[in-house]
């Protein structure tokens, strides 16, 4: 029975109900035209997702949402970011008790009472001078100056890039939806019929001599507006 309906499907005429795939990749997500920008075309990788991608450009795939939160790997969602998780300069935590030293220190104490008043810890001491294993501890103030990760670094240029380019498309397109301006000619063509006929538009329009082409009167009206705008 399943076979001849099959059949019957097969040879009717009605068209077949096929999946839009236009637009859309295999497994039906939306495709990302990333060539659509140069310049983020070129330091696209394909071997990340959209969001990562956006991440690393330090970009954002929606404007509303949080700056932190899970990041979705090949499907999976990760309950923490990859930076936290890859994250070389995050502070291992310590047990006190199980890695504590014994040392010996200088104290000093209240002649009258005997009580110690203060405590005098070793110079030498590393873990004193770095009690949260603080991997940025050892490096000095010199090296630290100027020297930012590179990533960062070419985040910051192409975003400014970026701000650059939508900077200059802004002001040409404020360039293209400049309001039309009145030519020399038509300038000197509106201050003849002023000149012959003051502001008697019904009388500008019927002038063959002065409005060879037959402007109508409403055309004459909105002309001598600009016209007046500019020459007061």
């Amino acid at each position: 029975m399943g076979r001849e309906l099959q059949k019957r499907k097969n040879r009717s005429s009605r068209p077949k109900v096929r999946p839009r795939t236009i637009g859309r990749t295999k497994a039906g997500k939306k495709k990302v035209n990333f060539l659509g920008n140069e310049t983020i075309a070129k330091n696209w990788d394909r071997s990340q997702t959209l969001e990562q991608n956006y991440k690393r450009l330090g970009l954002s795939t929606k404007l509303n949402s949080g700056a932190i939160g899970p990041v979705k790997i090949k499907g999976r969602r990760r309950d923490i970011t990859e930076e936290a998780k890859y994250d070389s300069l995050a502070i291992a935590a310590t047990n006190s008790q199980a890695t504590a030293k014994p040392q010996e220190v200088r104290v000093e104490r209240d002649p009258e009472t005997g009580k110690i008043t203060k405590v005098i810890q070793p110079e030498q001491d590393e873990a004193y001078r770095n009690p949260l294993n603080d991997p940025l501890n050892e490096l000095s103030d010199e090296e630290d100056d100027g020297q930012d990760g590179a990533d960062y670094g070419n985040e910051d240029n192409i975003i400014a890039q970026l701000e650059a380019q939508a900077a200059q498309e802004a002001e040409l397109e404020a360039k293209r939806k400049r309001p039309r301006q009145q030519s020399a000619r038509e300038e000197e063509w509106l201050a003849n019929l002023v000149k012959a006929h003051g502001d008697d538009t019904t009388a500008m329009s019927r002038d063959r001599k002065l409005n060879p082409m037959q402007q109508s009167e409403g055309d004459i009206k909105k002309r001598l507006k600009k016209w007046k705008q500019k020459h007061g």
